[in-house]
């Protein structure tokens, strides 16, 4: 059994996105980042940069005590090493997954996520911030866009890439982009949307927050951090 803790962002979906896909059994502890419940001390042990997603696996391969991972990309690989699942086993196209799961570490996930922070949750509008990272996530696209040109999906076979790519994508209208720009990264989009594991992970989203509402509040506490709320040993 895996413990996901989870909320409903982009880098939660990527670790329901595989869940599901690859049928492992898991129980969802919501983690309402809006709320604050990020800093509380037993998640901390767990996730101690007080970011989702986290797991613990109870039937680590060793056979040991239950196993915490924290951060999403370290977790895809985890459970992709764990069920033989999701990443190839040869040299080549294994290290192609890892460096396509490394840009979206790298690149999309956080260039896209200033994007909405500067487009969406700033308490002013800065012109400079907002070109410069919408810029830079249409950038980020037609790499991808270009990648995708004669492949289905990212690395040949569906794996832990898409996986990470997807959710990040999922808000493209948000971060000012349109598909229709990048027609390789449409069709890719669009098969991963259809696969029934996504309709699913999607689906448990809507049911865990179905009104999705950043406060005020929820706004102090996500974006009001500093040395000071990190937690003493």
């Amino acid at each position: 059994m895996i413990d996901l803790y989870y909320w409903t962002t982009p880098n939660g979906h990527k670790v329901t996105l595989f869940l599901e896909e690859a049928g492992l059994p898991y129980r969802i502890v919501p983690i309402n980042i809006g709320k604050g419940e990020q800093f509380a001390a037993d998640f901390l042990k767990i996730s101690p940069n007080n970011r989702i997603p986290a797991i613990v696996d109870h039937a680590p391969a060793d056979g040991g005590a239950p196993l915490p991972v924290f951060e999403s990309g370290a977790i895809l690989l985890y459970l992709a090493d764990k069920t033989g699942q999701f990443i190839a086993p040869d040299l080549r196209r294994r290290n192609e997954t890892l460096q396509w799961l490394f840009w979206q570490m790298g690149g999309l996930g956080p260039m896209a996520g200033q994007n909405h922070h500067f487009t969406q949750y700033a308490p002013e509008p800065i012109p400079y911030a907002i070109e410069r990272y919408v810029k830079e996530t249409a950038r980020l696209y037609a790499v991808l866009n270009k990648h995708l040109a004669g492949r289905e999906f990212i690395a040949g076979d569906y794996s832990i890439a898409d996986m990470a790519c997807y959710p990040w994508i999922v808000p493209h209208e948000r971060q000012g982009q349109n598909l229709d720009d990048f027609p390789e990264l449409k069709r890719w989009f669009a098969a991963i949307r259809e696969r029934p594991a996504t309709q699913r992970a999607y689906a448990l989203a809507k049911e865990i927050n179905p009104a999705p509402v950043v406060t005020a509040e929820a706004k102090r506490v996500l974006f009001g951090q500093d040395a000071s709320t990190v937690r003493p040993a």
